[in-house]
Parts: C-alpha cells; structure tokens; sequence
C-alpha cells in the first residue's frame, strides 16, 4: 500500500513525531514499500530514518537531535601525491 499520505499515519506516530519526522517517516515507508518490502521491514526503514535525525524526550515525544558541530566543520584532506 505505497503512497500513503500523512492523514493516514496512527494517531500515535502523529503524536510522538513533530511534522518534519511525520515527512521523514512517510517517505521512507513509501520508498521502502515500492521496494516490496513487508509491511514490517518498510516500518523498521522508516524509524530507522527518523532515527538519523530525531530522538525520543523525556515527555515521550521525539525532537531533533542537536547539530554536531564537529562534522559539519571537519575539513577533508586527501593522503594523495
């Protein structure tokens, strides 16, 4: 059942996730989907994606993880001649 549409979350992902991680889920679960994955996999996909960019509160609800700012400022050298 790909393409499902945020109106057709459970009610309890839509509590627990902000917008953003609803969008994030949805995308992953659709992809997931039209890849013929079980029902059961496409979700493990979907939380496992929300879970690269949010994490769970203390009330219950996810929020996103702060910014590591030693990735974003990491400076690439190359070992090459």
């Amino acid at each position: 059942m790909p393409d499902n549409k945020i109106e057709e979350l459970s009610e309890d992902i839509k509590q627990q996730l902000p917008e953003h991680a609803q969008q994030i889920f949805l995308a992953a679960l659709n992809a997931a989907q039209k890849d013929a994955l079980s029902e059961e996999g496409a979700r493990e996909i979907a939380w496992n994606s929300v879970k690269n960019e949010y994490e769970p509160g203390n009330d219950g609800k996810w929020q996103r993880k702060p910014e590591d700012t030693a990735i974003h400022n990491k400076s690439v050298t190359s070992g090459g001649n």
